[in-house]
């Protein structure tokens, strides 16, 4: 079963992820994405991460640059899922290498699409 990491600082958000996602996959909660650097940095990789923009200690747009510009886990595929619907954000994330962009809220049914397609399933 892949993994997927989800970094929120929203936890129903997280919950409700959660249930969408733990029939087909691993589900891994991190609040910051400070605290999903440290977990991937201990030997941890997923497949694919799903991430928000605006969180505390370390925001989306930090943590997808270090993501992509890490030799070792910059091939990990990064779905950003957030609630500004900016298209100076969206065109930023797709810059620095990020698979997918999502607006909140969102659909289930397209989440589990085009998270299937960044997995190549």
């Amino acid at each position: 079963m892949k993994t997927i990491l989800l970094v929120d600082d929203k936890i129903q958000l997280l919950t409700l992820l959660k249930q969408i996602l733990k029939s087909r996959y691993d589900v891994v909660l991190k609040s910051n994405g400070l605290e999903a650097i440290e977990w991937i940095q201990q030997g941890n990789i997923p497949d694919l991460i799903l991430t928000d923009i605006q969180m505390p200690q370390m925001d989306g747009m930090k943590f997808l640059q270090i993501i992509k510009e890490s030799g070792v886990f910059s091939e990990i595929p990064v779905i950003i899922l957030s609630g500004r619907e900016s298209s100076q954000d969206r065109v930023e994330c797709l810059r620095q290498g990020a698979a997918d962009y999502i607006s909140k809220p969102f659909n289930p049914e397209e989440l589990l699409v085009r998270i299937e397609k960044a997995l190549g399933e």
